[in-house]
């Protein structure tokens, strides 16, 4: 039996430029984190010549090529995985319309545990790209790359997606106590609504050839902050958080709505120094950046809206319990 935890993420600023629409003409990049909040995938040989699956369905097949979950076929596909294997995934959050990049955690996390399951050691980086030629090749799905990177190699990165296709994620020069204190000031609020990323991707994918400069805007908000956070200025997350916000809203319809306009003026008027809704937008969750001497106050006014309490993750994607 093999066991990946795969942790979720929060996207901070850079989001919308890791389409290859823009990255191809422009310079795309994010600022990511990974959070403790996890996808588990389980994987374990069956005596028989059956595929049976476990997720929120339950399948039971003879070959890959009658596998619903196209992501569990596509990773079966790719790694090598023919039959007498049953597969579960669990995870900590419900993956509809969260915003936390959890089908892509999905993705990183079943290429770990299969290939683990074969005896093949693989590295984040081809984890990662790997879930993306999933994702955005095979099964043309309207999303960028920044999930798949931050699930497969965890922590508060900083991804580049340059022209070629290539990826470059960097860490920054943080301590413990330094990725703490960024993290401590960090609120995550469940906005009481879910919505399709897909539609909302889709248009905004459209969207790239006439929010060239919106999207460049952004992108220019990861170098500010990529400095600010070298510097220990961490009080710039706020202000940057608000500028993408503002910058996000403009890339597409659906992003925003009456309901999530009420709760961001609740959360600035009540603490934050900026927010905004984490993933594609239009429901999930609201990520704000609030100071510790603000935060009784900021939760107090939030009351109605569920809190998701988070720590950084620093691993990634990791094998978590291994015997065959």
């Amino acid at each position: 039996m093999i066991i990946s935890r795969t942790p979720l993420r929060v996207s901070i600023v850079g989001g919308g430029t890791d389409f290859a629409e823009f990255y191809r003409r422009e310079k795309g990049q994010v600022i990511s984190l990974a959070i403790n909040k996890y996808v588990y995938v389980i994987v374990k040989e069956r005596y028989d010549e059956l595929i049976v699956l476990n997720y929120t369905q339950h399948e039971i097949v003879k070959h890959i090529d009658e596998i619903k979950h196209d992501l569990i076929r596509e990773c079966c596909r790719i790694v090598g995985i023919k039959n007498s294997v049953e597969i579960s995934t669990l995870a900590d959050i419900p993956s509809q319309g969260s915003g936390l990049g959890s089908s892509s955690s999905v993705t990183v996390g079943l290429l770990n545990a299969l290939y683990s399951f074969r005896g093949i050691q693989v590295t984040q980086e081809v984890l990662a790209k790997t879930a993306c030629q999933i994702e955005i090749e095979i099964l043309k799905n309207p999303i960028g790359k920044q999930d798949q990177y931050i699930a497969a190699y965890g922590g508060l990165k900083r991804i580049i997606f340059q022209n070629d296709e290539s990826v470059e994620v960097r860490g920054f020069n943080l301590n413990a106590d330094g990725l703490m204190k960024i993290g401590s000031n960090l609120i995550l609020h469940y906005t009481n609504q879910t919505r399709s990323a897909s539609g909302i991707l889709s248009q905004q994918n459209r969207n790239i050839p006439d929010k060239v400069n919106e999207l460049k805007a952004i992108s220019g908000l990861v170098d500010d902050l990529s400095v600010a956070i070298d510097e220990g200025r961490y009080y710039m997350i706020g202000d940057l958080l608000k500028i993408n916000w503002e910058l996000k809203k403009s890339l597409s319809s659906g992003i925003t709505s009456e309901e999530i306009d009420r709760m961001v003026t609740i959360a600035m008027e009540n603490g934050a120094t900026g927010c905004k809704i984490a993933g594609a937008g239009g429901g999930g969750f609201l990520l704000a950046y609030v100071d510790m001497d603000q935060q009784k106050n900021y939760r107090l006014a939030l009351q109605e809206y569920r809190e998701l309490q988070f720590m950084i993750d620093p691993f990634g994607t990791r094998i978590i319990f291994n015997i065959l």
